[in-house]
């Protein structure tokens, strides 16, 4: 493969030499060219928010310019559950990281919806498919229960609920990042 000559600080349209002398694909942003480290102390609380959690973003569009994911933590304190939510259009993969959180939502399948709870543990994964409405409980009298969560979103998309019905879901509208509905 021939040698392909680009000087430092130009381009020829498919790749560009940075000031370092390494050559990339012109396409790649400035912005995505490293890692970025987020401590636990630069986790934000600057997003959408439902009652009885608190959500805290640690990967976002915001915060290091992702363009698919959203990531971050939820926290729920002892004894509480929170208010009934979906999230749009977004996957949601949820890791639990201690506490027992049960994780809520109507289950339709069958011959009438049936309220169900799945009770989880530190070490599980949870996944909620688009549009499902859910809510977080932590039955625990003690213990805080905090979760890790990745969407296939780049911002928080959050859609509070009356409850865990699918009357108030609508697709054409899946809910807007960073604003309660």
């Amino acid at each position: 493969m021939p040698a392909i000559h680009v000087p430092a600080g130009s381009a020829d349209g498919r790749f560009v030499r940075t000031p370092s002398g390494v050559l990339l694909p012109a396409d790649i942003d400035p912005f995505h060219r490293r890692l970025f480290h987020i401590a636990p102390s630069a986790l934000v609380g600057d997003t959408t928010q439902t009652s009885g959690m608190r959500r805290l973003e640690a990967v976002s569009g915001k915060t290091v310019g992702a363009q698919s994911l959203w990531m971050g933590q939820t926290h729920v304190p002892a004894a509480t559950a929170s208010g009934n939510h979906h999230h749009g259009a977004s996957e949601t993969a949820i890791y639990i990281v201690s506490g027992n959180p049960a994780f809520v939502f109507l289950d339709v399948d069958g011959d009438e919806p049936v309220e169900t709870r799945v009770e989880t543990s530190p070490g599980d994964y949870i996944f909620v498919p688009p549009y499902v409405p859910h809510r977080e409980e932590n039955p625990d009298p003690d213990v805080e229960a905090v979760v890790v969560i990745a969407r296939t979103t780049q911002e928080a998309i959050v859609v509070n609920l009356g409850d865990l019905g699918w009357s108030e879901v609508r697709l054409d509208a899946p809910g807007t990042p960073g604003t309660e509905c």
